[in-house]
């Protein structure tokens, strides 16, 4: 099988809700990002032989496979093609993950994956929202109901905390924890060699664009916080429950991208790579908990490789709810200081179809920062799922 490397990895500001990304089309977010990806590494457009991209509401400003159209706005070369897959919440790590296989194959010598997601215009459910109103029905047949019980991802966050006895307490603490790394990690400059500048549309006080732009730097979620103003905050899923919009991802919006190649590829073209793949997973679990995947995925890659979790030096697990992460480390059991080390979607964000790649190039980045050898990214996804790549260090 042939060697697949990530050659550069970066990702936009995460804007907040209503924020400063929120007026602008996820094309004019996704776009910059994956041409900035390509010029860091020095390698044209045309050279690419694939794009994939991640996005969940694939309607209004993100239909029409957005990963095309994002690609061809930035002057991306007309004969590369581009298709947009859909995993739910780990949509975009999928695209790392079918990128290597391409690479992996022999199918493809140079891949870019991507992800965006524009949550403030699109909220999550807007596909399904948007094909009901307009009578094409719903996405869950009555046959579905034979098999299963349809829950929300929060009901599924909660039953978690019940499974493994996570309690409110430890959510808070957790929560907590997120926003303290990321405060260091922003403090430190940890993210200034991943974010890629995105030029956003000024909106004005009556809600309209104004016609100007401004130039986005910076994360804008992160908070200060404390365990004593987490615990006044009331529960999001049920009204005994251990979930806040503190212990919660954040809505967010953002894009992200990954460049992959052959190890053959890279030498021949005198690219020092960042890391390799060596392994990726996408594995089924309970569609009614839902949000255990992270924990068959991550067992599945250290087997694969034959490692355990005391070799892995940073882990990314998305931080959909505190007690999925809390639950996966139950199972795990690996050092919890090498767990989302700079913060995760509780303090920086979800931008949904974006996030995969954006833990990707967290993890990526952390790695060389840091001087660590293995890295694992695993996420939950709707409908009972898990995404999972190892990567280690070149």
């Amino acid at each position: 099988m042939v060697e697949v490397v990530i050659v550069e990895a970066g990702r936009s500001p995460i804007g907040k809700r209503n924020g400063s990304l929120a007026g602008t089309h996820p094309n004019d977010v996704l776009g910059p990002v994956m041409m900035e990806v390509l010029s860091r590494a020095g390698v044209p457009s045309a050279a690419v032989g694939q794009v994939v991209g991640g996005c969940i509401n694939k309607v209004g400003a993100q239909a029409m496979n957005i990963t095309r159209t994002a690609w061809l706005s930035y002057g991306g070369a007309q004969e590369v093609a581009a298709s947009t897959v859909d995993a739910q919440c780990g949509s975009s790590q999928h695209a790392v993950n079918t990128a290597h296989a391409l690479i992996a194959s022999g199918v493809e010598d140079i891949v870019l994956a991507c992800g965006v997601e524009a949550m403030s215009l699109l909220p999550i459910g807007s596909d399904a929202d948007a094909g009901a109103k307009a009578g094409y029905g719903k996405p869950i047949s009555r046959s579905y109901f034979d098999h299963y019980e349809f829950v929300s991802q929060f009901e599924g966050a909660e039953r978690i905390a019940d499974k493994y006895g996570i309690t409110r307490a430890d959510t808070d603490a957790f929560g907590l924890e997120s926003q303290e790394r990321a405060a260091v990690a922003v403090a430190e400059g940890r993210f200034e060699t991943q974010i890629i500048p995105v030029d956003a549309a000024v909106i004005g006080e009556d809600g309209k664009k104004t016609g100007e732009k401004a130039t986005v730097t910076v994360d804008e979620i992160p908070r200060d916080t404390s365990l004593e103003q987490l615990a006044k905050l009331k529960p999001v899923a049920r009204e005994d429950g251990v979930h806040t919009a503190g212990t919660a991802s954040q809505i967010a919006d953002g894009a992200s991208a990954v460049l992959m190649m052959s190890a053959e590829k890279a030498s021949e073209l005198g690219i020092k790579p960042l890391a390799r793949i060596l392994q990726t997973a996408l594995v089924g679990c309970d569609p009614v908990l839902m949000l255990e995947g992270p924990i068959p995925a991550t067992q599945r890659v250290l087997e694969r490789e034959g490692i355990t979790a005391d070799d892995v030096d940073v882990f990314e697990i998305n931080e959909a709810f505190a007690s999925v992460v809390l639950a996966w480390a139950s199972a795990i059991k690996p050092d919890m200081a090498k767990v989302n080390p700079n913060g995760g979607a509780i303090s920086l964000g979800h931008p949904l179809g974006g996030t995969g790649c954006f833990l990707t190039t967290k993890a990526v980045h952390e790695l060389q920062r840091s001087g660590g050898r293995y890295g694992v990214i695993s996420m939950c996804c709707g409908g009972g799922l898990g995404t999972g790549t190892l990567i280690e260090r070149i």
